[in-house]
């Protein structure tokens, strides 16, 4: 009986499928690399969406006013919480009542403040323009997740435009509602 000796080894057609698989990989993930900014961009304009709906949801689970407040040289935003006989004070960030950043309570800072020049993750973006139906810097929620442009009036639609080296996005929040909607602009 003779034995046949057993070949370790890859065929030619494995290798030709792992090396198109591979091709296609690379081609896919290429572009996306090379559009990092844009990746910065998108991530802050989610950082933003959800610091809306943080904001929003602690004024219903709080029962209390709670404003999204956009600062005037681009660089972030800060939550903080507002008392009806100071609703229209204007903002002092040595006196301002901030939320508590529930992601940062645990390191000890414990204020709810976005500087996207301070944080890595976001240093070429910038907030390019807030736009209110009042003409104010800032998105106030009431007790009910509305939103307010003073108490017990309902506010217009807003817009903020966030802006990277590369592209720029719009975040469109509804008057009312508060509902959020996205889109890129360039």
């Amino acid at each position: 009986m003779s034995r046949r000796k057993a070949h370790h080894g890859y065929t030619l057609v494995e290798l030709v499928v792992t090396i198109v698989i591979m091709g296609i990989a690379a081609a896919l993930l290429v572009p996306v690399l090379g559009n990092f900014g844009a990746i910065e961009t998108q991530a802050a304009v989610r950082r933003l969406v959800s610091d809306i709906a943080f904001a929003q949801s602690d004024a219903v689970a709080r029962q209390g006013y709670r404003r999204v407040h956009f600062f005037s040289d681009g660089r972030g935003w800060c939550l903080v919480k507002v008392e009806e006989d100071d609703f229209f004070g204007a903002y002092d960030p040595l006196t301002a009542n901030y939320v508590l950043d529930p992601s940062s309570v645990n390191r000890g800072a414990g204020e709810f403040i976005v500087d996207l020049a301070a944080d890595d993750r976001f240093v070429s973006v910038s907030v390019e323009s807030v736009t209110t139906a009042e003409g104010t810097d800032a998105l106030t929620f009431d007790a009910l997740g509305g939103t307010v442009g003073a108490p017990g009036t309902a506010a217009g639609a807003a817009t903020v435009v966030l802006a990277g080296d590369d592209s720029r996005w719009e975040v469109a929040v509804s008057p009312v509602t508060g509902r959020t909607a996205v889109r890129r602009l360039n």
